[in-house]
């Protein structure tokens, strides 16, 4: 069966926490009201989909298929210019944050996501991601030849064909809240977090949809590289992406400007909103100091 959206989001928060949740746990959990909930735990028990605990049914666990994420796809092959000097050794995903590599905290929200499938894009100092593999063996390393040449579009051009039912995942991320990678996504996404104002990527929404990517604005959502596509919007990705590649210009390009700017007509991109403190950017050097201290010297 076809689930609701608010459906959805109670089945999946059930089935990710594995516990018996009153009705108000889940309201708080899946940033549903209280009568909405009530009435969707209703229809899930009405069509045998959770018991009378609370807990997910095989026949729920079913319909949460088609929603399955088959993989994620790491974005690493940049160099970090605005983190020099640590970054003139190290890939910037691989920089320690409080002692943990960056890359590391979104890839262990991968893991614990269940999600079978993880491909790094690499580039600079490529061969340095090999150390991942000993924690995570089930890495696939794709390298990007000219990460140099062109901006990251041309890692997305390699991976293209994978994109369907597959998260898009910047690599100098540092996760704090690790549910914003899920095991089930119900449509095509892209992570915000509403501003009043900001001079970063951000991009507008209209009811929920992304409406204008630009840089800096009012009352806005704030971009944060963690973006997921269906199926469908996957296979139209792949074929725009080298659409936009091979026009002139298309090597500057960034690659998420192609579903949410170029060639935004064939999507339709959900606002997947985040809070303060779930998710932080390390842009520069002197931001990195001030997370951790022992850059401070």
């Amino acid at each position: 069966m076809e689930l609701t959206y608010n459906q959805f989001e109670i089945l999946t928060t059930i089935e990710r926490e594995k516990t018996k949740l009153s009705q108000r746990n889940l309201a708080e959990l899946s940033n549903l009201s209280l009568g909405t909930v009530n009435k969707v735990v209703t229809d899930l028990l009405n069509e045998n989909l959770i018991n009378e605990d609370n807990m997910i049914t095989d026949k729920g666990l079913k319909s949460l298929e088609p929603y399955r994420v088959k993989r994620a796809i790491f974005l690493a092959a940049g160099f970090g210019s605005r983190m020099v000097p640590i970054t003139l050794n190290t890939p910037k995903p691989l920089v320690l944050v409080n002692g943990k590599r960056i890359i590391e905290t979104l890839l262990d929200a991968v893991v614990k996501s269940e999600i079978p499938e993880i491909v790094i894009v690499t580039g600079y100092l490529g061969e340095q991601f090999e150390v991942l593999l000993k924690k995570y063996p089930n890495i696939k390393i794709i390298e990007n030849k000219n990460y140099n040449e062109a901006n990251n579009i041309s890692s997305a051009f390699l991976i293209k064909d994978l994109l369907s039912n597959s998260y898009v995942l910047e690599s100098d991320l540092i996760l704090y809240n690790s549910n914003l990678v899920r095991k089930y996504e119900y449509n095509t996404n892209f992570l915000g977090k509403y501003v009043d104002v900001t001079d970063d990527w951000c991009f507008e929404t209209k009811n929920g949809i992304i409406t204008k990517q630009k840089v800096g604005g009012y009352n806005c959502y704030q971009m944060y590289g963690i973006s997921y596509y269906t199926a469908k919007d996957g296979k139209q990705l792949s074929k725009d992406i080298e659409k936009v590649y091979n026009m002139p210009g298309g090597k500057e390009r960034y690659w998420d400007q192609v579903p949410l700017d170029i060639c935004k007509a064939n999507y339709k991109v959900n606002v997947r909103e985040c809070k303060e403190n779930d998710i932080i950017e390390i842009d520069t050097f002197n931001e990195l100091k001030k997370i951790d201290p022992i850059y401070d010297v």
